[in-house]
């Protein structure tokens, strides 16, 4: 569904440019769960706001189904660090955005049709009951499922995940990470995820790519070769010990 085709990151800084990415090339599957780790400063989010058409490469090229990608595409959807909620719209509301600013710009679609979609991302997340409450009354997990379902509503085919749960406490983020596979699992889009934690890699991953310290090169590319629907306990089994060392060994050499 998605080719990385030999990427390079360079950012401007007077010193003859900054390299955040170096000859980066993978692939994505249709409705695979890939997992991006890498030290600080590999370049991950300039890798994933790439894939998502918000930064130009300056070499090398992605392309979606075969075409380049050269800007932001509706097939593509976005979860940023922090939820960035608007204060001043309710639960639905703020999920009900993406559709109003899209019936502005083609008229396809009614109050009710946006309306009724925004109420079926609201149950999808688990936030019924929710419907009204403005951001300031919700916890810092249940404020990253409104983002989820707001990337989610105008039904994407590729959901780009930036560190989503970093903000979170390690219990609330083991339940979101439970939460977002059990979303997966019921819609099964392509996600590209970043993240710091090994753990949740290999729990939520098919494949777990490791970048190098800046610039950032690819230097791992393996296969989470265990069952699903995946457990709590699966993090606890011997192979996922296995999996996680040799993770950890390739972010320690990077």
């Amino acid at each position: 569904m998605i080719e990385v085709r030999e990427l390079s990151a360079v950012f401007p800084n007077g010193n003859g440019g900054l390299q955040a990415l170096d000859r980066i090339s993978f692939e994505v599957r249709a409705q695979e769960f890939l997992c991006i780790l890498g030290p600080s400063g590999s370049g991950k989010t300039t890798l994933l706001r790439i894939l998502a058409g918000l930064l130009p490469p300056t070499k090398g090229a992605v392309l979606y189904l075969g075409e380049h990608i050269s800007g932001p595409r509706h097939e593509v959807g976005f979860v940023f660090q922090k939820a960035n909620l608007m204060p001043w719209r309710t639960v639905l509301e703020n999920i009900n955005l993406p559709l109003e600013l899209e019936r502005l710009e083609s008229q396809e679609m009614d109050r009710a049709g946006a309306a009724a979609k925004a109420l079926e991302m609201v149950e999808l997340v688990g936030l019924s009951g929710f419907e009204d409450s403005l951001p300031r009354d919700l916890s810092g997990g249940m404020a990253q499922r409104v983002a989820i379902a707001r990337a989610l509503v105008h039904d994407p085919d590729v959901l780009l995940l930036d560190e989503p749960f970093g903000a979170l406490d390690a219990m609330t983020r083991e339940r979101m990470g439970s939460e977002l596979l059990r979303i997966w699992q019921a819609r099964r889009k392509t996600v590209v995820m970043v993240t710091h934690s090994i753990s949740e890699a290999l729990f939520l991953a098919d494949r777990v790519l490791v970048l190098t310290n800046r610039p950032g090169q690819l230097c791992l590319d393996i296969k989470v070769d265990l069952a699903r629907p995946r457990q709590e306990g699966v993090r606890y089994t011997s192979k996922f010990g296995v999996l996680a060392r040799q993770v950890r060994l390739a972010i320690g050499e990077a």
